[in-house]
């Protein structure tokens, strides 16, 4: 079956090449009985994709269940999955099957995978290995045939390393990955996803369907959604509830939500523009950068000062080669001129930008000695780790304190301290 005969079948719209080659690849995988993990963020459509997968397979004939492991509390959910024998806890009156038992021969959904408890865990596995399992209060083995799909909206790997997910379940899992792209990485879909709700909820209030001004439309596509697809459509229903004109304006979309003025800024990352942690991290830098900044200026300021003061003058270097030859004013233009309209200042040569410059008293005569290279740590990791001391030293290592002025959560600020190996 090709992808267009897919879309068509499942009500998919997109023309995204990160959608099509996900499709693909589910396409590809549904003939046989390996297990699959979904990667996307959360209202991305994973589970669209998990019924396409079950849909065209051998199984499509026998039961499919979706079920949200982060929905069920910890205590039940051995007898959700599994069953129990009666009397096995207190409320268990009578025996009853689990979702394994009662599929058996079908396609199980874990949606959330992330959040299963790690004794469950330890089950699960057991049934990807051997299909075996026990009811909860049992010692008789059953055994069951399903085919399973799990999909997660957080970095399992991340959860491998702070021991909360099992990393031999991981890549049991994982035997073919598919990642559905969030709505901000297929912006080209955009408004198709939007003329297609319109036209839905339209039919549903029975009225006429609403539009946008190529103005809003930029808006639209602009915009992060960090609810993705989900948000997408309530977003559509809510502006064809509200709205009096059917052709939406960008005042009017602004006024009616206004956070939809909130542009998509670039990613610093090939990975995941929506990750948590990544974003927390660019937060850190980007402060970071803003103090060099500022540090710089003050530093050109005290240059200035300094020459005015010490009645400093620059040697003429006028007669040396350069790459390219440039004025200070035309360095720094703003502070050249406060400065001149501050204080007097010596006329500045041309200067070769590959060459040192050398300040000298008057009538002394300049000279070159020898220099060393100093190599400047450009890490990022050292940058954000000299970051996060500051904020600590600002604060008398209060944490919550210091994660507030940094710009990212106390448990982002624990994990780097731990990461960076900072002292208290």
């Amino acid at each position: 079956m090709n992808i267009q005969s897919v879309k068509q079948r499942f009500g998919i719209i997109g023309r995204s090449p990160l959608l099509e080659r996900a499709l693909q690849t589910a396409i590809r995988v549904a003939g046989t009985d390996l297990s699959v993990l979904i990667q996307g963020e959360s209202g991305v459509g994973k589970e669209i994709f998990s019924r396409i997968i079950h849909e065209l397979s051998v199984r499509k004939h026998n039961p499919f269940i979706a079920i949200n492991c982060g929905a069920i509390p910890a205590g039940t959910i051995n007898s959700e999955l599994f069953g129990h024998e009666k009397g096995a806890f207190t409320g268990a009156v009578i025996e009853r099957k689990g979702y394994f038992e009662t599929v058996d021969g079908g396609t199980i959904f874990l949606d959330e995978i992330g959040e299963m408890p790690l004794d469950t865990q330890a089950f699960l596995l057991r049934i990807l290995e051997s299909g075996e399992f026990l009811r909860v209060g049992s010692s008789k083995v059953l055994s069951t045939d399903v085919r399973i799909v799990a999909a997660t909206n957080v970095n399992l790997e991340e959860k491998i390393q702070s021991g909360k997910f099992r990393e031999d379940l991981y890549y049991r899992l994982n035997t073919v990955p598919i990642r559905v792209p969030a709505l901000h990485e297929r912006r080209e879909d955009i408004y198709m996803l939007f003329r297609k709700f319109s036209s839905d909820f339209a039919e549903k209030y029975r009225s006429e369907s609403i539009s946008l001004t190529p103005e809003a439309r930029l808006i639209l596509e602009n915009y992060r959604w960090p609810g993705n697809i989900r948000e997408l459509k309530n977003l559509v229903e809510q502006l064809s509830v509200l709205t009096e004109e059917k052709e939406v304006d960008a005042p009017s979309l602004i006024d009616l939500v206004p956070h939809i003025k909130n542009r998509l800024l670039p990613s610093t990352g090939a990975e995941g523009s929506g990750s948590e942690s990544s974003f927390q991290e660019r937060e850190i830098l980007f402060k970071f950068l803003l103090e060099m900044k500022s540090d710089l200026s003050d530093m050109k300021s005290l240059i200035y000062e300094l020459i005015r003061s010490n009645n400093l003058t620059m040697p003429d270097l006028s007669h040396l080669k350069g790459r390219q030859s440039m004025t200070a004013e035309s360095l720094f233009p703003t502070s050249f001129e406060r400065t001149k309209q501050e204080h007097h200042t010596p006329a500045f040569s041309e200067f070769d930008d590959s060459r040192p410059i050398l300040l000298t008293h008057k009538g002394q005569t300049a000279g070159f000695h020898d220099t060393e290279d100093v190599e400047e740590i450009l890490s990022i990791e050292e940058m954000e780790k000299d970051m996060i001391k500051k904020a600590l030293k600002k604060f008398n290592n209060r944490r919550k304190d210091a994660a507030d002025e940094l710009g990212i959560s106390e448990r982002t600020l624990y994990r780097k301290i731990k990461e960076y190996n900072i002292p208290d």
